[in-house]
């Protein structure tokens, strides 16, 4: 196989060279209403590899992200959390066969922290793909919820643009009494 950034030949994703020189996270945090969300790149950092998520390739490309920056993230977090945490992803949806988000969620799975896959799920399709915050805000996804409530939660996607989208799944989660602590995303398109 060759690696998806260099082309070189490769026995991973990623050759070594590029992770230790292009993946070395920049974790940031956005506050989005009452909503922190952690991200770990820019998207420009990433923007090759996040679009992917379109093609079949997307799957082992997803797969390794998550490996790489997820599954640390929660093995740290978990150390320092009292009791179970929830791992939701925002519209784990199946497309080219696999679901980019469910990819993610599922790297957080450890004793204690607990995937509910495709239980945040949108009833309204539409694909925000370099659309407009006014078309966004006209077009909700209409999430519906069917994890368990009373629980404590982390909000997981794959990027945050304007985050609405995080919002509107925020929002839906807390009317269906569960704690959401923070939100997680690989990459956030807002350079600041």
């Amino acid at each position: 196989m060759r690696c998806f950034s260099c082309f070189k030949l490769s026995f991973s994703v990623i050759c070594s060279s590029c992770e230790a020189q292009l993946l070395v996270p920049t974790i940031s945090t956005r506050k989005v209403g009452s909503l922190d969300v952690i991200s770990f790149f820019k998207y420009s950092t990433l923007e090759n590899l996040l679009h992917t998520k379109h093609k079949p390739e997307g799957y082992r490309v997803y797969r390794y992200l998550a490996k790489l920056l997820l599954k640390p993230f929660m093995q740290e977090f978990i150390e320092n959390a009292d009791g179970d945490v929830y791992i939701v992803g925002v519209d784990e949806h199946v497309k080219s066969g696999y679901s980019h988000v469910a990819l993610l969620t599922h790297a957080m799975k450890m004793p204690t922290s607990i995937p509910q896959h495709a239980s945040l799920l949108a009833r309204n399709r539409v694909n925000y793909s370099g659309k407009s915050l006014q078309y966004r805000l006209s077009h909700p996804r209409d999430f519906k919820y069917t994890g368990k409530s009373n629980v404590d939660v982390i909000l997981v996607d794959d990027i945050i643009t304007t985050g609405i989208t995080l919002q509107e799944a925020y929002a839906v989660l807390t009317s269906d009494g569960v704690n959401v602590l923070f939100a997680l995303t690989l990459a956030d398109v807002e350079e600041s």
